[in-house]
């Protein structure tokens, strides 16, 4: 409940960007623990991953959004879709800017501005990496930002070292609406624990695949079974869409597959609390970027061509 009033206060934030902006990373600083894929590699985030965290006594519910981009294929689409859809449904939206590689003219920086020019709900200015970007270059972002879209205010942090996170999140439990709890108040994520070890996995393929393994592969938990023990046997599909990729993950007798799935477990035990027993198998599944049904376990809608 609110100090002012004594009633609750309760709403969804809808982080949004382009690419490697930092939303992920914020909203694991944000929630406290790590909760949504970060990796080097742009358009990582393909669903809308929802974190809950209290700020004082007010429930913020987060959506990391997948980054904003020009789309070129059927995923691509969908996940620019999901993103605006995100934006869409929330209380207040937050655009979050690289201020480290962003320019002020930037094609991408202006469009996502004019989309957020007819917000009907209030909107955030969030200028990430700070520390690495000159104060000029962060004075123009905010001009042209604020020139363009009406943003409620500006917020200046570094997203991997937490500076400005806790004003943000003051910022943000002030700006809830009044209304009931959306979710227990010791809950931290909706997502399920099998799409959460699948987004796990998902991260230690591409951390460890770098620039080998495309943006078409996907890994479906399919199997969870619970042990007598309480421990938990995880058996996980890695798909691919040819049998070159199949190789790539796999690594030299099996090395690649067997390091991603080490690493893999150790982060869903922490993250789930569980003792956890990961079985990662490596799939051709040709074209499944073009399957309905994989759309949907992602939480993506299916666009046309």
């Amino acid at each position: 409940m609110s100090e002012e009033t004594g009633t609750s206060k309760a709403g969804f934030v809808a982080l949004i960007g382009a690419p490697n902006a930092g939303k992920s990373t914020l909203l694991n600083q944000l929630i406290g623990q790590k909760l949504a894929i970060v990796t080097h590699k742009a358009q990582t985030t393909r669903t809308r991953i929802r974190g809950i965290t209290m700020e004082g006594k007010s429930q913020i519910v987060f959506v990391d959004t997948p980054g904003i981009f020009t789309p070129k294929r059927r995923l691509d689409k969908a996940m620019v879709a999901a993103a605006w859809g995100g934006a869409d449904d929330a209380d207040v939206t937050a655009l979050i800017v690289d201020a480290k590689r962003t320019r002020p003219d930037h094609e991408g920086f202006i469009a996502i501005l004019d989309s957020l020019a007819g917000a009907k709900h209030p909107c955030l200015l969030i200028l990430n990496k700070v520390d690495e970007a000159p104060r000029e270059r962060l004075m123009e972002l905010a001009a042209v930002a604020n020139e363009k879209a009406t943003f409620a205010d500006t917020f200046m942090i570094s997203a991997l070292n937490g500076s400005g996170v806790a004003d943000l999140r003051a910022r943000l439990g002030a700006m809830m609406p009044e209304g009931p709890y959306l979710y227990p108040e010791d809950q931290v994520a909706d997502l399920s624990q099998r799409v959460l070890a699948s987004e796990i996995t998902r991260e230690k393929l591409f951390l460890r695949m770098h620039d080998e393994l495309p943006y078409a592969t996907t890994v479906e938990t399919e199997g969870w079974t619970v042990k007598k023990d309480g421990s938990i046997k995880i058996d996980q599909v890695v798909y691919v869409e040819r049998p070159g990729q199949k190789g790539i993950v796999l690594g030299k007798g099996g090395a690649a597959i067997k390091e991603i799935g080490k690493q893999a477990r150790q982060d869903i035990e922490e993250a789930l609390d569980i003792k956890a027993h990961l079985f990662l198998f490596v799939k051709v599944r040709e074209k499944w970027g073009d399957d309905p049904e994989r759309y949907r376990m992602m939480g993506l809608d299916f666009p046309g061509k």
